[in-house]
């Protein structure tokens, strides 16, 4: 995404946290909102992964790291971000059991990329690189920073509307107005991050196939990724669903009512764009990479 749209975003997500202000405490909770958006939209731009990264609980894997699978899964990470010319990664390692990645960061310069326990566990090499190819290619088109800013601002709405039910409303038209913010602010600022996911994840699908050198390898990891999200609960983005949109499949599938405003596009479709993909590419340019750097 482009600057502007970006700025357009942060635009609309502020409008939504000077309503939920307003609505909770008249015009002392709008200047009270104002003062929390233009804090939150410097916090945003400038310490925004920092704030996912810590609230994932995710641990930096460094080049003195002991375990031999984390250090494979480095090599193989900077290798894919050097082949396209990228800045060389911060890369992280989240505790859970449920294969998922996400990528976050302002800039190309200042990008990290994490993983789950459960995704190098469960998934073999070739799709453990389309993963984190996916993510790359994030990275590579801009989109963490506006995926970033709209996770933090979507939890700051969702934890303000909380506050609405217990202290606001009461000159604002009653408990009902109330109970309806409550509900309401979060599903709009749901539907914000809707409006950015689809569109940017086919195009990371697209371009992480592209770099990672085989459409299937990506395909494969989503269709596990996608099977495994579907009966289990990673426990960290439950409890922070604002930031569900971050990774590359809905970390919530299998929590009931949160699959309902997924922000991700059916996996079954991205599948079959990436199959599509690979057969045009052995049509039209021979055998695909057989390997992680065939």
């Amino acid at each position: 995404m482009g600057i502007a749209r970006t700025f357009l975003l942060m635009a609309a997500l502020t409008a939504i946290l000077i309503f939920v202000g307003y609505m909770l405490a008249g015009e002392a909770g709008l200047v009270i909102a104002l003062g929390i958006a233009a804090v939150m939209n410097f916090t945003a731009y400038w310490n925004a992964d920092k704030i996912v990264l810590r609230t994932q609980g995710a641990r930096e894997v460094g080049q003195d790291e002991t375990a031999q699978h984390l250090r494979t899964f480095r090599t193989d990470t900077l290798q894919l971000a050097r082949k396209v010319g990228l800045p060389d990664p911060r890369i992280y390692i989240i505790d859970t059991p449920q294969p998922n990645a996400f990528a976050t960061g302002r800039n190309p310069q200042n990008s990290a990329v994490a993983a789950t326990t459960g995704l190098l566990e469960q998934l073999d090499r070739q799709e453990v690189m389309g993963v984190m190819a996916h993510e790359l290619a994030h990275v590579e088109n801009r989109d963490t920073l506006t995926m970033t800013i709209t996770a933090t601002f979507a939890g700051a709405i969702g934890f303000l509307s909380q506050f609405a039910f217990f202290f606001g409303g009461r000159n604002r038209g009653g408990f009902l107005v109330t109970l309806l913010l409550m509900i309401l602010a979060p599903i709009a600022a749901s539907m914000v991050q809707f409006a950015i996911s689809r569109t940017r994840e086919y195009s990371a699908d697209k371009r992480g196939a592209e770099i990672c050198g085989n459409p299937l390898w990506l395909a494969s990891a989503l269709e596990k990724i996608d099977a495994m999200a579907q009966k289990s609960v990673n426990k960290k983005a439950a409890d922070n669903p604002a930031m569900a949109h971050l990774f590359i499949i809905n970390p919530l599938a299998g929590v009931s009512m949160a699959s309902l405003f997924s922000t991700h596009p059916p996996t079954a479709s991205r599948i079959s764009a990436l199959e599509k993909m690979a057969k045009k590419k052995q049509r039209d340019a021979g055998p695909i990479a057989t390997g992680p750097w065939g």
